[in-house]
């Protein structure tokens, strides 16, 4: 597909699978979901709902940031808890993330989710004009696990 880039930033955990971190496509980026992970030493995030809701978001704004952008430029999110009595609790991070014009988005349980996490969020964010720090051609590969 002409025009797609792979975004990759160091400053996130690499995908541990067959998926991009996140794709660049007509001036649109668009995050994989994303888990509460560490930064710093790619552990997984244990703790309460609001703990791995911020873990999440941050890694989101990271990515976001890294693009270019803000969180101000996202669009869409989509929100996966694994109890969706929590949602009053993770509803208290994710608006400390989108003060002001939150994003449109979507909000379910999801029957499992990877690791045994409690929550996975995906976006879409609109790109200014100017050109990621690190972005490569679809061709381009994703460095190995070493």
């Amino acid at each position: 597909m002409a025009g797609k880039k792979v975004f990759y930033t160091k400053n996130v955990p690499e995908p541990k699978g067959p998926y991009s971190q996140a794709v660049i496509h007509d001036g649109l980026l668009y995050i994989s979901g994303q888990i509460p992970v560490d930064p710093a030493t790619g552990d997984l995030v244990r703790g309460t709902i609001e703990e791995e809701t911020e873990a999440v978001l941050n890694n989101i704004k990271i990515i976001t940031e890294e693009a270019g952008a803000t969180m101000d430029g996202v669009l869409k999110v989509s929100c996966y808890l694994s109890d969706i009595h929590d949602f009053p609790r993770f509803n208290e991070v994710y608006e400390k993330y989108f003060p002001q014009y939150p994003p449109a988005r979507t909000t379910f349980q999801a029957g499992r989710l990877p690791l045994d996490v409690q929550v996975e969020i995906d976006a879409i964010v609109a790109l200014p004009s100017r050109k990621p720090r690190y972005s490569r051609s679809q061709s381009s590969r994703r460095p190995k696990n070493k």
